[in-house]
């Protein structure tokens, strides 16, 4: 697969820019505008056009072909997957697109009042193109908009709370044998509030001045081996067994940041929660265990 360089992909998008009366100006943000980060032939353009107007280029779908064939493309903001109800077309739209050489470009098209409000929000903003000089100036691109925020007193306890109450329903939806449920609330509610902690322990340790990325990308930069090691085997397949492995793991590494971040903040870590779920979860697993031969069903 030959994907464009860099190069190449900007030359095109300021080359359309330039032709185009329509677009004013351009900037760009993303983990490509990011100097903490590895560049890599994956990564996004995620590039905004100022316009004068989107209608025309919402009606007119083929002016997305200048930027090469595509593979896929999502409108994220179209009704049609009724994510666009509120939405105003006139002043902002997007398309994600992915094309046949492997290259990605999430394109916006903004009006020029769309722009004075977007374009100071991201600290890794990138100014390409100004034909009218609407840009303010700016400092060089930074990811300090995007660090780890201490959690306040609340936060923490909440999300110590969260974390062992919903146990209970992954452990009543294993019992059941509601493989598709136990598996949605232990990633979708419990996994995330492990997530959350890992984030304020890698904080602590790096003066709350990094980013983990997107849904913790970077925790295996940033976590000791023997930690990360222990946060892969969180994760689990369908088996009932390496299910309930997992779900300890998670119990014992969420112990450790926990206590860990509770300490440096001086927020009491609730012990007795935790003592109450996994007296809780054994009793379910031991029962379960008796009721199917020690889970021979998924094994």
């Amino acid at each position: 697969m030959y994907m464009r360089t860099e190069q190449e992909i900007m030359n095109l998008i300021l080359g359309i820019a330039i032709a185009d009366k329509r677009i004013r100006a351009v900037y760009m943000n993303g983990s490509r505008t990011n100097p903490n980060v590895a560049k890599d032939d994956y990564q996004d353009y995620d590039v905004v056009f100022t316009v004068t107007e989107t209608e025309s280029f919402i009606n007119d779908k083929d002016w997305l072909l200048k930027f090469g064939e595509p593979l896929i493309i999502q409108e994220p903001d179209s009704n049609d997957l009724g994510w666009g109800i509120d939405h105003d077309f006139t002043r902002r739209y997007a398309w994600l697109m992915l094309f046949r050489d492997g290259t990605r470009i999430d394109l916006g098209v903004e009006i020029n009042d769309e722009t004075n409000k977007n374009f100071l929000e991201d600290t890794l903003t990138v100014p390409l193109m100004d034909k009218d000089g609407i840009f303010p100036a700016i400092p060089p691109t930074n990811d300090s908009g995007h660090w780890i925020k201490p959690p306040v007193k609340e936060k923490y306890f909440g999300c110590c709370n969260e974390f062992w109450w919903c146990l209970n329903n992954v452990a009543k939806g294993i019992a059941r044998d509601h493989l598709s449920y136990a598996m949605r609330m232990y990633i979708q509610i419990v996994h995330i509030e492990l997530e959350k902690m890992t984030e304020w322990y890698i904080g602590i340790n790096n003066n709350f001045s990094v980013t983990t990325g997107m849904w913790g990308k970077y925790f295996k930069k940033y976590l000791p081996t023997e930690l990360y090691e222990m946060y892969t085997k969180t994760y689990t397949d369908s088996n009932y067994n390496h299910f309930w492995e997992a779900i300890f793991t998670a119990c014992d590494l969420f112990h450790t940041l926990a206590v860990f971040v509770g300490a440096h903040f001086g927020y009491t870590y609730q012990q007795h929660e935790e003592d109450g779920m996994r007296e809780y979860l054994r009793m379910v697993r031991e029962n379960e265990g008796v009721k199917e031969n020690g889970y021979s069903r998924n094994d």
